[in-house]
């Protein structure tokens, strides 16, 4: 009883202190120490018996494990969406959309630039980065009410195109390694659940916007709103998504031979191309190289503290008790799956997080129940995409707080609403399709 306390009541002061302002770094330890100390665990590893788990060697084996497993990734990621950055690659991509889509559909020109970039291999945070600019151009000339600005960004980057099949992102790659499969699993339940997200997500997100303007809310000015830089010479907007395609591409032809090391070769080759597509617009490739390496260290640790958190939850009692809860759900191995990664991911406040603590733990449980892989590997990287979007989450804190300069209760209930709520109701149905027998 006690260690399921710790667990909750370590949860809790995870997502309260994230949501304080306290850095995850910090945040990360103190709450994985709130755990261990509540379910006994000794706090060194020359105070454990034998082989017994302690607190010290648990929080950084998950810590540098993760690491060891996916920095190469984060670094050229973030990398590749500097430099896509720095050339003008990016804002060429995401202008030509809001030009194309206009005024009237700012809200979908926003979400589509979004969804095209991180499709196509730019980081989750980069694109936030990339495109609030021309958000905030865009949704001043509308007069539509700021507050929903991030749950604009957030739509495009981290719901339908995140967790679907062929994304480069890593939330689709992760389970390659546990389960065999490719990027591409379960493609046709994939596309028609991410369709059924997009315009699910942009309908409701829509009518939260309409209800507010109804109710008087308008677009207000700030003297800190950045000012989307409409002289600077940027290059053609289809050369700009050729790196996206090469990305695309790379991934696609190697993940047979290389599996998710292919994510390596294809970023690379993004970087690459977008040298050489954009040198002529950048000015100054080696620093944008520099700038995303300093990022990359950044969100691969802040990552890295969560999944520590979850290496001390994982050897407490009260964890195993929560899986074989979960793992023995009456009815489809799909649904305590769908559960399991989804609360791990809420729990841990990250999608890939989540999905690192618990496959190692359930892939070798539901393969032995003879689970397609498959759509195992669909249906666990949709649901680490739901719960994982709680306060508490790095991306949503980086995007309310750091780069839209909204408040948590001001912009929150939207984003919620499209990449916690959307995403579940997107998990039920590629779990019914598969129960159907769809891309089995």
């Amino acid at each position: 009883m006690l260690s399921m306390i710790g667990l909750i009541g370590g949860l809790a002061l995870l997502i309260f202190l994230t949501m304080k302002g306290v850095n995850i770094l910090i945040v990360g330890p103190v709450s994985a120490l709130f755990v261990a100390i509540m379910s006994g665990m000794p706090l060194f590893s020359q105070l454990a018996a034998g082989d017994e788990a302690n607190f010290v060697t648990s929080y950084m084996t998950g810590f540098t494990g993760f690491i060891m497993s996916w920095y190469l990734m984060f670094l050229l990621g973030a990398v590749f969406g500097k430099v896509m950055e720095d050339s003008g690659a990016a804002d060429a991509v995401a202008k030509w959309f809001v030009e194309t889509l206009g005024m009237k559909y700012a809200v979908l020109a926003i979400v589509a630039a979004c969804a095209v970039l991180t499709y196509g291999g730019v980081s989750l945070f980069v694109v936030a980065f990339s495109v609030y600019p021309m958000a905030i151009s865009l949704f001043k000339q509308a007069n539509l009410p700021r507050r929903f600005i991030p749950a604009t960004l957030a739509l495009g980057s981290v719901t339908f195109t995140m967790t679907s099949a062929g994304s480069p992102e890593i939330q689709n790659w992760i389970p390659i390694e546990f389960l065999g499969t490719s990027p591409w699993a379960g493609w046709q339940v994939s596309a028609i659940v991410a369709i059924f997200m997009a315009v699910f997500g942009y309908w409701w997100l829509k009518k939260m916007v309409t209800k507010a303007l109804n109710r008087g809310e308008r677009f207000v000015d700030r003297e800190t709103d950045p000012n989307f830089d409409t002289t600077r010479e940027l290059p053609n907007p289809f050369l700009s998504m050729i790196p996206l395609l090469v990305v695309l591409g790379i991934s696609f032809v190697f993940h047979d031979s290389l599996a998710q090391s292919a994510l390596i070769v294809a970023l690379l080759g993004g970087v690459i191309t977008t040298y050489f597509v954009g040198k002529k617009y950048s000015s100054n490739f080696g620093g944008a190289v520099s700038a995303g390496t300093l990022g990359a260290i950044v969100a691969i640790g802040n990552t890295a503290a969560v999944v520590g958190f979850g290496g001390v939850a994982k050897n407490v009692p009260a964890f195993q008790t929560a899986v074989d809860a979960m793992t023995n759900i009456p009815g489809s191995p799909l649904i305590g799956a769908a559960i399991a990664v989804s609360v791990i991911a809420g729990m841990t406040g990250s999608s890939s997080g989540g999905q690192a603590i618990a496959l190692p733990l359930l892939a070798p449980h539901y393969m032995d129940m003879g689970v397609n892989p498959e759509a195992l590997h669909r249906v666990v990287a949709i649901s680490s995409g739901a719960l994982d979007s709680l306060p508490h989450n790095g991306y949503v804190v980086t995007t309310i707080q750091s780069i839209c300069g909204e408040t948590h209760r001001a912009a929150y209930g939207a984003v919620g609403a499209v990449t916690v709520i959307v995403p579940a109701i997107g998990v039920v149905i590629a779990i019914v399709l598969f129960s159907l027998g769809l891309g089995i």
